[in-house]
């Protein structure tokens, strides 16, 4: 009976394992089918999907869009709030007209200040993302046709202007590390630091949906205007064109790296605000400058990111044009173009200069400065012409820009920016159909700004476009990088460190008594948030007590410290009664210590300072006076600046950058950066940047360094060269230092002096430039005797001496030299010293690339299925002799599946096919082939058996 049972139990389990078995082939058979229904076009058209450059895509992509999706793409607009629901007016443009991209600013309420402010900020991102991809999702009626279409999604520009320091040019105020103006960057000379700035701005925009950048300025400030209505204050990196580029293009890499190439960058303001005496927001400047002097000044930055960029990398995305005139742009002092942003033959100058020429040509794109601002509705007023919204951007779009930013703009009686922006639509759209030309025209810069788009994203998907949920909550956490940032470009600017030692020999002690007093002033994240501190009024008094106070050093006493703001101060000078505590903590006081921000006619409380030195002497004499400017470092005149004992610039206001003001304070940290700007009447940047007379310039023969082998045990000393007549001889400079202890920058002039026998070989000295601080030449032996080699560079006229023994042919050659000690171009990283860095010789054979892969085609496809077809009938026929026609026909099947697979692994590029293929070509292809069908057979034979045993077991 057990036996009996045991024998039923078993035979039911083979029978369930064989029922088990069947179902799963079959499912095998079913998914392989489907799968395999088309293999060669699968195989074939996948990897051209995936190799296509953007410039394929968005020609295919541009062939597909109707006239209102094009025109859509040329604009970006302001919309208010963080509403951008089914309800919201932006959600009718992206969703019915196809808009091209959006500008968030704080002005508009774009922004929160809460706990999940972040979220919220992402969320809206996503939203906004997700309301472009819904237009694709239904059909929508052609207007002037009457035939429905359906749209393509296209993702969606999502910009921001955010240059760091907080308010007022930050607009996201909260949550992101707080990262440092350009200023204390460009002070620091390291465009290291300005390429991690720029690496953890692109990570955290990247994260939270943005993948625009209205940054960085690359404006050169020439001299500050402080009686003009515009101050660049600390928006830019300085005053220097080749040091503007050379931080300006580390940021821009560290963006694009940071962001993983999913953030454009938009350098501003083209062609160069540094010169013009308006703001570019109220008034249209008018520069008098000629193309030629904006070619070496202030087109110098922008060209160093576009056509002379170092790497892809460092090549800007886009560039911003400012509403800029120019007298004497083309040598005539009396004419004077219209804004260059409306100006087609003043841009078309310049962007046939060949550095922008290039870049152009290589999908560049040019945005429009704002076209609703005030500045440009003034400019058409003053000129007698009728601000026309309509007309305004067809100018800016006919002048050569591609991208059209609309801002708050208005058409005629109507104050609401949404219609404006709809009517200027519905114009474009029309004037595409009727006009040949100006549809050629949208049609080119449409292909620009869908080449961009799919440099960002490789694939136009929702899924690829929008941010995870998640990414916000690592953001803010990157401050160790604007600390050093900040103890790096910290500047003494009065007095010299030695005469400070003089002066200040001691830290402050627990017995002095501190006033601290701050140009404290608050804002909002938006209209209806709270207020938050730009500058709190003790910020100086905490960090010096969490540095030096009880809980640490124990350098100073709490109850010995005071604090008060610039409006405190200017009460106090206008003897507010109530006031006297100010009064009081100032007479008793051993050291003060202010803090400055910008100083500001809107503001009257910023002028407190120069007011006091002026009016209260006998509250600072005798007493240990020193300021710290947290913004731009010349609101004072020589006459303030003697009257303090140190004046030091710190250019940013955030934490980082009080923690580092506090250090100086206490003389723990030395101040190691320098101002990168000329001031008037007491720093002169061309002075600054020119050759340190004080340093002698090296002299090195510029060879390739020779290998040493990795078994040497013992080094070889080094060989001498050997020289004769005609020989070529490559001789460079080290580095050569400015005052600051920095390299000189590039062009700087470097004469070389070559004596034989003690007469000048030529007439003149030779002439070459520098690059990254080092000046090269390449001499010719005319004749043998000692040829000795010097250099020098303006002022800096001590050089090494390089001297060369050339023997006559019938002589022995005796060769005396300096120790060789070859280079290339070294890395232009600021250094007080000079230093050379060996690198190996460039290969002069360029290598050959390895031939491509080879991928299965057509001709494969067909032998592999004629092959598998053969060895599937012939199992069948084999089979049916035998009097087993199922399972002929089950072992021919699986024979024909099994081939199909293995040819499959071979069509999608699996792990070891090219190799296999590259070796064997098509006989891979058929050995493949017949392996899968081997298996297949095999597996048939499997089969047969489990279910003999099921049947006898029965």
């Amino acid at each position: 009976m057990t036996s009996t049972f045991l024998s039923l139990s078993t035979g039911k389990e083979l029978e369930t394992r064989s029922h088990r078995i069947s179902w799963l082939l079959r499912v095998w058979v079913l998914v392989t089918v489907i799968a395999l229904c088309n293999p060669v076009i699968y195989s074939k058209a996948a990897p051209k999907s995936q190799d296509s450059t953007p410039i394929e895509k968005a020609q295919i992509l541009l062939e597909r869009l109707s006239p209102e999706e094009r025109v859509g793409q040329l604009f970006l607009v302001n919309f208010s709030g963080m509403d951008v629901g089914p309800e919201s007016q932006i959600y009718d443009l992206l969703v019915n007209h196809h808009l091209g991209g959006v500008i968030l600013l704080a002005a508009n309420d774009n922004f929160v200040i809460e706990d999940n402010s972040l979220d919220t900020l992402l969320a809206m991102n996503r939203l906004l993302q997700r309301d472009k991809w819904i237009s694709p999702q239904q059909e929508q009626v052609n207007p002037v046709t009457g035939e429905s279409y359906t749209a393509s999604f296209i993702p969606l520009l999502i910009g921001i202007s955010q240059e760091g320091d907080g308010y007022p040019y930050d607009q996201i105020l909260n949550g992101l590390t707080a990262l440092p103006n350009e200023m204390a960057m460009g002070a620091a000379w390291n465009p290291d630091l300005a390429y991690q700035v720029g690496s953890i701005l692109g990570k955290e925009l990247s994260a939270l949906g943005f993948n625009l950048l209205l940054g960085p300025a690359l404006d050169v400030l020439e001299t500050p205007k402080l009686d003009g209505t515009i101050d660049l204050g600390t928006r830019t990196f300085g005053g220097d064109p080749f040091w503007v580029g050379e931080n300006g293009s580390a940021f821009i890499s560290g963006v694009h790296y940071g962001s993983d190439e999913q953030v454009a960058v938009v350098a501003k303001h083209f062609p160069g605000n540094g010169g013009s005496d308006r703001s570019p927001e109220e008034e249209v400047a008018t520069v008098r400058k000629s193309l030629e002097e904006l070619k070496n000044f202030d087109l110098a930055p922008f060209f160093a990111v576009t056509g002379d960029a170092d790497s892809p990398e460092s090549t800007v995305d886009a560039l911003l044009v400012s509403h800029i005139r120019y007298q004497g742009f083309q040598e005539n002092i009396r004419a004077t173009t219209r804004p260059v942003s409306f100006d087609p033959q003043a841009f078309n100058l310049l962007m046939n200069l060949p550095p922008l020429l290039t870049w152009r040509q290589n999908g560049g794109i040019m945005i429009s400065d704002n076209l609703g601002s005030r500045a440009v509705r003034r400019f058409y007023e003053l000129t007698n012409q009728t601000y026309d919204a309509r007309r305004v951007v067809l100018n800016a779009f006919l002048a050569g820009n591609d991208l059209l930013y609309l801002g708050d703009i208005t058409y005629g009686d109507s104050p609401d920016s949404y219609i404006s922006t709809v009517r200027v639509l519905d114009f474009f759209t029309q004037k595409y159909r009727e006009d040949p030309a100006f549809a050629q025209r949208v049609n080119e810069s449409v292909f620009r700004i869908l080449t961009l788009k799919y440099r960002l994203y490789r694939i136009f998907s929702l899924g690829s476009t929008l941010p995870s949920m998640d990414s916000y909550v690592n953001l803010g956490l990157s401050n160790e990088v604007t600390f050093e940032v900040a103890r790096q470009s910290a500047t003494l600017i009065s007095p010299s460190i030695a005469e400070l030692n003089d002066a200040i020999p001691d830290p402050p002690n627990q017995s002095d008594r501190i006033v601290f007093i701050s140009d404290a002033r608050t804002t909002r994240q938006c209209s209806t948030c709270d207020e938050q501190s730009v500058l709190d009024v003790n910020a100086l008094e905490q960090a010096v007590v969490r540095l030096y106070g009880p809980q640490a050093a124990s350098q100073v006493l709490p109850y010995n410290l005071s604090s008060f703001s610039f409006e405190d101060l200017e009460e106090m000078l206008n003897n507010k009664q109530e006031i006297l505590t100010v009064e009081n903590n100032l007479s008793r006081a051993h050291w003060v210590v202010f803090a400055m921000l910008n100083v500001s006619k809107e503001i009257p409380s910023s002028q407190a300072f120069q007011r006091f030195l002026t009016e209260r002497p006998d509250l600072f004499q005798q007493k240990r006076l020193i300021v710290f400017a947290f913004n731009a470092p010349y609101y004072l005149d020589t006459t303030n600046i003697s009257k303090v004992t140190a004046y030091y610039a710190l250019y940013s206001k955030t934490s980082e950058f009080v923690d580092v003001a506090a250090r100086l304070l206490f003389r723990e940290l030395q101040p190691l950066g320098s101002l990168p700007i000329s001031v008037p009447g007491w720093y002169d940047l061309i002075t600054a940047t020119s050759p340190d007379p004080g340093q002698i310039i090296s002299l090195f023969l510029d060879f390739p360094e020779l290998e040493t082998p990795e078994d040497a045990t013992t080094p070889e000393p080094t060989p001498i060269p050997e020289f004769h007549v005609g020989d070529l001889i490559p001789i460079r400079t080290g580095v050569i230092l400015d005052y600051n202890g920095h390299p000189v920058p590039d062009d700087t002039p470097v004469q070389f002096m070559i004596t034989v026998g003690g007469e000048e070989v030529n007439a003149f000295p030779q002439l070459e430039t520098t690059i990254a601080g080092v000046a090269f030449i390449t001499i010719q032996i005319t004749n043998s005797g000692t040829w000795e080699i010097r250099a020098e560079s303006e002022l800096a006229n001590q050089s090494d001496v390089l001297r060369i023994d050339v023997p006559h042919e019938t002589e022995e050659i005796v060769t005396v030299m300096p120790t060789l000690q070859p280079t290339t171009v070294p890395t232009p990283t600021p250094s007080p010293t000079a230093q050379t860095t060996i690198i190996a010789p460039i290969d002069p054979e360029p290598k050959e690339l390895p031939p491509p892969g080879r991928r299965p085609d057509i001709v494969d496809w067909l032998l592999s299925l004629l092959l598998t077809t053969g060895i599937a009938l012939f199992t069948y026929r084999l089979a049916a002799l035998i009097n087993q026609v199922r399972w002929g026909v089950r072992s021919g099947f699986l024979a024909l599946i099994g081939g199909l697979i293995a040819y499959s692994y071979l069509a999608l590029g699996m792990p070891g096919s090219e190799t296999l293929l590259q070796a064997l070509g098509v006989w891979g292809v058929l050995l493949i082939t017949l392996i899968g069908s081997a298996t297949g057979i095999i597996s048939t034979w499997s089969w047969r058996t489990l279910d003999s045993r099921s049947n006898n077991d029965e």
